[in-house]
């Protein structure tokens, strides 16, 4: 025994001892920058301009109905604040009747996410936004609701993107996102720009 040092003493002593020399050698410690997120303000500037819509819907979403009703019209796309909205005024006509519908669009810069807004002539509110962006060239929006007194999911579709059409797709789960039921399906051509 070495007096004058505890043991545990004595050990961090001789660890100290064995280790090697601390370098003073520089070393870049510069983190990693973060990713950029996506800028997606002008995300939607394919679809400026008149469309031919082809709509098909599923008449009572979520109760079993197998019943879809075709519907055909147009929809045009106005660009609003340079990008970062825009204004989509749909009119279709279908076998119960005229459907005129407008979504109202936003770009949030902070949150690179999009909120769609939509409303129909009958009702004259906006319903609750689907929120989400666009990834390698699909959109995927998402929001909760009410359906027949119950919360249900929405899940909304933008794929098939090309200069000249678009494909569009909204699904209801009312098992929280466990399945989801197609419910709407749009395919549109472009008309002019």
């Amino acid at each position: 025994m070495t007096p004058g040092f505890p043991r545990a003493a004595r050990c961090w002593l001789f660890l100290a001892l064995l280790s090697p020399a601390p370098s003073h050698a520089q070393t870049s410690s510069t983190p990693a920058a973060a990713p950029t997120p996506h800028d997606g303000q002008h995300d939607f500037d394919f679809e400026i301009g008149a469309w031919h819509s082809q709509l098909r819907r599923l008449l009572h979403p979520l109760t079993g109905s197998t019943q879809w009703v075709d519907c055909d019209g147009t929809s045009v796309v106005r660009k609003v604040w340079n990008g970062r909205a825009n204004l989509v005024e749909l009119e279709v006509d279908c076998p119960s009747g005229h459907l005129e519908g407008l979504s109202l669009r936003l770009y949030d810069p902070d949150s690179h996410q999009w909120s769609l807004n939509y409303s129909n002539s009958a009702g004259g509110t906006l319903s609750q936004p689907t929120v989400g962006e666009f990834k390698n060239g699909r959109g995927e929006f998402y929001d909760q609701e009410t359906l027949n007194g119950r919360a249900i999911l929405v899940r909304f579709i933008i794929s098939a993107i090309t200069p000249n059409s678009c494909h569009f797709e909204q699904s209801f789960s009312g098992d929280g996102g466990k399945t989801w039921e197609l419910n709407w399906i749009t395919t549109d051509t472009r008309i002019s720009n």
